[in-house]
């Protein structure tokens, strides 16, 4: 049975939520992410800041030497997650198979609803008309028979796009004179290795085939399948996937020696990584810390145990494992949670019956102050460790701004 995948886009996302609120920002080179004078990456930018080179994940000093006349911001990531909540709810309207793949961006599989709602393209126009309607924003939307010629079709009339690429020879006179770039799964590397051997464009592809199975073996048997418009994929809905995280990390302004600054950062990250996963009802198995060094270098160390969404033993796991590393300038340190599970059913001890009664009293409270976070917001409650380790952070952010 063919697909019929949707792929929904935001333009510029963070940026236009801030011109939205803000006219001021209008037609200005606005950059999110970072201050010029602090560490950091460009989170997203304004159209009129791409047209300086700025691009997401560039520097914010690279970006500063582009674009000096910009305006610099923080992101303000409650308010981003507000208006995406808005956004996936509109997507959820038109069929349960989402894929999230940003606060931003997603596939829709509306193979066995779209005749419910006049057609795909019925669809795909109804959540432009009510992502402008309802949030005050844009977006790009494309159409395909699967998740790569849907994705490619968002891109294909950005900003403000909706294209549709119904079939595999629509996708071949679309894309055979352009770069092997926009085929999925060629990324920096395996391009410039096609492109040193003389392959530049899809056209190179199906005029060397062997070639480029010798070159890339099994990966290349996969692009040309790409190439020709095979792609089977399956639009698959959050934490189905095997692999799926939820993470977040700092990146400190200046490198960090002191391990109990990090250890403060590890329970801040772990607090809200836990309300995460409450209010999403779910567990985690598995806990993954990284440390990037000053010097760039990355490591991540990973525990897996009993299921759980308590903050104090996600950050307890991360400090041990902080424990065992090199005691070294640290530039950034993060938390990400996998193996998700839908309760923290475990084999109970003799231990775990004597004290059954306390569990059950802590799953009451625990409830109570779940229910309070949900109404008045995340930070309501704190823990002493928690207090302390803030103070102590906002200690040191005085100390850099001074």
């Amino acid at each position: 049975m063919n697909k019929t995948i949707i792929h929904v886009d935001m333009d510029a996302f963070f940026a236009a939520v801030e011109v939205r609120d803000n006219s001021e920002l209008e037609g200005k080179p606005l950059i999110i992410g970072a201050l010029p004078h602090e560490r950091g990456v460009v989170s997203t930018c304004s159209y009129e800041a791409r047209k300086f080179g700025v691009r997401s994940a560039m520097s914010i000093k690279e970006a500063y030497r582009r674009c000096p006349q910009g305006v610099y911001m923080h992101p303000n990531m409650q308010k981003y997650k507000e208006v995406s909540s808005k956004i996936h709810g509109i997507w959820c309207d038109y069929t349960d198979i989402v894929e999230y793949i940003s606060l931003d961006e997603g596939y829709l599989d509306v193979t066995g609803t779209a005749h419910s709602f006049g057609g795909v393209r019925s669809i795909g126009l109804a959540i432009k008309d009510r992502t402008k309607s309802e949030t005050g924003l844009t977006c790009s939307v494309g159409i395909g028979y699967s998740m790569m010629t849907a994705k490619l079709a968002s891109e294909e009339k950005k900003p403000d796009g909706f294209f549709e690429i119904p079939n595999p020879e629509s996708l071949r006179n679309l894309i055979i004179d352009r770069n092997v770039k926009i085929i999925y799964g060629i990324g920096i590397k395996t391009a410039e290795k096609l492109q040193n051997a003389g392959i530049c464009t899809v056209r190179d592809i199906y005029c060397n085939k062997q070639k480029v199975i010798r070159l890339l073996d099994n990966h290349g048997r996969q692009i040309i399948e790409f190439a020709e418009g095979t792609d089977n994929r399956q639009v698959t809905p959050y934490y189905e996937g095997e692999a799926k995280s939820i993470g977040r990390e700092h990146t400190f302004q200046h490198d960090i020696t002191d391990f109990t600054l990090l250890k403060d950062a590890l329970i801040l990250i772990a607090k809200e990584l836990s309300l995460k996963l409450r209010l999403e009802g779910i567990y985690c198995r598995t806990v993954t810390l990284k440390v990037k060094y000053g010097n760039m270098q990355s490591i991540t160390r990973s525990k897996s145990g009993n299921a759980t969404n308590k903050a104090d033993l996600i950050y307890k796991t991360a400090a041990v494992m902080l424990d065992t590393v090199d005691k070294r300038s640290v530039r950034l340190v993060g938390i990400s949670l996998s193996n998700f599970a839908e309760s923290d059913f475990r084999q109970l001890t003799l231990e775990d019956m004597s004290s059954i009664h306390v569990e059950k009293r802590k799953e009451e409270l625990d409830k109570a102050l779940l229910d309070m976070q949900r109404k008045y917001g995340g930070d309501i409650i704190k823990t002493g460790s928690e207090l302390e380790a803030e103070k102590r952070w906002k200690a040191e952010i005085e100390k850099d701004e001074n």
